[in-house]
């Protein structure tokens, strides 16, 4: 009974052990310990198990990227850099309807393209601009959502962790994910500011001029704005650039951008012993779970495909007689869905390594290294949704954290347009898939 439903039980287990509350890196790997067993086959789980963990995670030199890049993100948030570019963004645009909106998002854009962490990133303009956008009479669904919103693109925009886990799984490089993401982050940045522009010209009142912080002339202003852009411009170069022009790989960018957070907190005069005490603490509290909710979904995985959990999958799909985009317009909604109770990591360990053989079976006329690709920024876009969507968008609850005052409710509906402009991205980086690829192939 076991060897004929194991597949079909065992995600029935994962399905019971998430909504039981149990962390997940457990469930994952509790289930694939059990079954294995259950089956007579321990030794060969121990044999393929343990070498997958050994050779396809602990000894994994890709993966080194992800706490230096986590490191970089958590000194540049305590660099000070973000509250100078803030001032100079609200002094550039005060008098103007949705000054305070058009500065957040743009503060978003220029963080994410320097840090990946998006606790960090909506915590930081959050108490930034929350008390200003309120004091000049901001709607704060609007303002929720924004700050939201703008926090998320971390995990899009390259330098991501996410595009690291999803080049490992996926096999397909990173350096190509990271150029691959970078258009469509803009266009998602672009739909982003569409949508804040037509808020100021139709509907005004909800995005208020705010007063005259600071009476500067023209000159100061581009002055001061141009030297607080500079010191995160000259990192993103640092880290993005030697990656485009072959110079170094995603490991050793992430080394140098950890370097450079260093001395940028040096040159702000932030970098103290607590300071780098805490970054290092936090460094190493995100890279566990990363690392041990990965351990669990390849205990699981290992196990899953042994009981020809491969085969059920490609059955359900029915991949040979259904059209590719239907297939994977199910694989999406499904990952969708999922974003509203899983973070992204469990969804990238548990369901990419199912998903991924049936996407390089189909069709979509693409060569089968463009079509991964394709498929990764698609599902990147895709999962950035999970950090809005309630009832567990982590967003939201960092969001409320620092504003308590907020009603989980405004945060609620602030959120809904900008998940609805994540979904067009996503359908945009469908429809055409020149969005995700231009990059990489003129690279090459």
């Amino acid at each position: 009974m076991i060897d004929h439903l194991g597949p079909e039980l065992m995600l029935l287990g994962l399905i019971a052990g998430i909504f039981s509350g149990y962390p997940v890196a457990f469930v994952l790997a509790g289930i694939g310990i059990l079954f294995a067993v259950a089956n007579g086959i321990p030794m060969l789980f121990l044999s393929m198990g343990v070498q997958r963990i050994y050779s396809g995670t602990l000894t994994n030199w890709l993966l080194v990227a992800i706490p230096l890049f986590v490191f970089m993100g958590l000194m540049l948030e305590r660099s000070g850099i973000a509250e100078r570019l803030m001032r100079s963004l609200a002094s550039l645009f005060q008098r103007t309807p949705g000054g305070y909106a058009f500065s957040v998002m743009i503060i978003g854009v220029i963080m994410a393209a320097s840090t990946g962490i998006i606790g960090a990133s909506v915590v930081m303009m959050g108490m930034m601009s929350l008390p200003a956008m309120r004091e000049a009479k901001y709607d704060m669904q609007l303002a929720s959502g924004l700050i939201a919103s703008s926090g998320t693109l971390g995990i899009l925009l390259p330098p991501s962790i996410m595009l690291i886990i999803l080049g490992d799984q996926l096999r397909v490089s990173v350096g190509d994910l990271f150029m691959g993401a970078i258009v469509p982050g803009l266009v998602l940045s672009g739909l982003y500011f569409l949508y804040l522009g037509a808020v100021a010209i139709f509907q005004p009142h909800r995005v208020p001029a705010p007063e005259v912080i600071e009476r500067r002339s023209m000159g100061e202003t581009a002055w001061a704005l141009t030297r607080d852009l500079l010191a995160p411009m000259a990192l993103i170069l640092s880290v993005l650039g030697t990656i485009i022009a072959g110079i170094a790989t995603p490991t050793e960018s992430a080394a140098i951008g950890a370097t450079g957070a260093l001395i940028l907190a040096l040159l702000s005069r932030k970098l103290t012993l607590n300071a780098l005490r805490g970054a290092l603490h936090e460094t190493t509290k995100t890279t566990a779970m990363i690392v041990f909710v990965m351990i669990g979904a390849s205990i699981f995985s290992v196990v899953f495909r042994r009981l020809g959990g491969d085969a059920m999958i490609l059955d359900l799909f029915n991949i040979h007689e259904t059209s590719p985009y239907t297939v994977l317009f199910i694989i999406m909604a499904l990952v969708f869905l999922l974003g509203f109770f899983l973070d992204w990591v469990e969804i990238t360990a548990v369901v990419v390594p199912i998903v991924a053989p049936i996407v390089a079976q189909l069709d979509f006329g693409l060569p089968g290294d463009q079509v991964m690709i394709w498929f990764a920024i698609a599902l990147a876009v895709n999962l950035q949704t999970s950090f809005l969507t309630p009832p567990f968008g982590y967003a939201l609850f960092y969001l409320r954290g620092i504003a308590p005052e907020l009603p989980i409710r405004t945060i609620y509906r602030g959120v809904i347009p900008f998940v609805l402009i994540q979904i067009t991205a996503l359908l945009l980086v469908i429809i055409f898939p020149a969005v995700a690829l231009w990059l990489p192939i003129a690279q090459r």
